[in-house]
């Protein structure tokens, strides 16, 4: 079986509160790339096995193999062999490895037809880290809390072309939040992202850019070279190194 998890950016990026348990509460919207994706394959084996290629993926447990013994530990399923080829880049704010524990857990669940709905998916998926869950309905969404509460959202933005820019800099999730001054912002994402695009602009923020900007002014460079270039919106992207842009694919008739 192979599938393919895509990356997301995030529009907007609001932490409101830290909570008791180290968490912070959050608001923004996630938006699948579909596009931009690893490719995952897995098969029954006679042991299991992880293998990975492409970018060089950090050592210690991969979320593939907690994916995997996630479902294990409540299905008792066959061991599998999981192969990642790993596209997304590391530490860019795209949500990548959530991204291939999700789909770790939707190809378990197909391969062994354990009938596992996606409510319940998602309440798995949360034990493998906070933007999980999105990734299993993945769709558009308002998010909430740490990532668990999802609203469904009508988002299209097939009219645009999506330009992402790797400055290859790793910024660990970690290192995101020491720097965050947390300052709840009035504006209401979920109000906003109904409004035209152009309205987004200095409007609609990803909290963590002042901080990243300051510490990387590669990265703040990188968004201000899309305006330059005629993006209607830009933005970091979640706590990561990567910028996007969103361009018209409307061409201008200047007759």
């Amino acid at each position: 079986m192979i599938l393919y998890p895509n990356a997301k950016i995030n529009i907007g990026l609001n932490i409101a509160s830290k909570r008791l348990d180290g968490y912070h509460n959050i608001k923004s919207v996630f938006y699948p790339l579909k596009d931009s994706f690893d490719i995952l394959e897995i098969i029954e084996s006679p042991s299991f096995l992880f293998t990975s290629s492409g970018i060089n993926i950090p050592a210690g447990e991969n979320i593939c193999i907690k994916a995997f013994n996630l479902i294990n530990s409540n299905f008792s399923i066959s061991p599998v062999h999981i192969h990642l080829h790993k596209r997304i880049p590391i530490g860019a704010g795209l949500g990548g490895g959530s991204s291939d524990g999700s789909f770790t857990l939707k190809a378990l669940n197909q391969l062994f037809n354990l009938k596992i709905s996606n409510i319940e998916l998602e309440k798995l998926s949360l034990e493998l880290g906070a933007d999980c869950p999105f990734f299993i309905d993945n769709t558009p969404k308002y998010v909430e809390g740490i990532g668990d509460h999802l609203t469904p959202i009508s988002l299209d933005l097939s009219a645009y072309s999506i330009k992402l820019i790797n400055s290859n800099i790793h910024v660990s999730t970690k290192e995101a939040y020491s720097s965050l001054e947390i300052n709840s912002s009035k504006i209401s994402i979920l109000e906003y992202i109904s409004k035209p695009i152009h309205l987004w602009k200095g409007v609609i923020k990803n909290d963590f850019e002042f901080c990243i900007f300051k510490n990387y002014p590669i990265i703040e460079n990188a968004k201000n070279n899309l305006y330059n270039n005629g993006a209607i919106y830009a933005s970091l992207s979640g706590t990561g190194s990567v910028v996007y842009g969103l361009f018209s694919k409307k061409k201008i008739n200047h007759s």
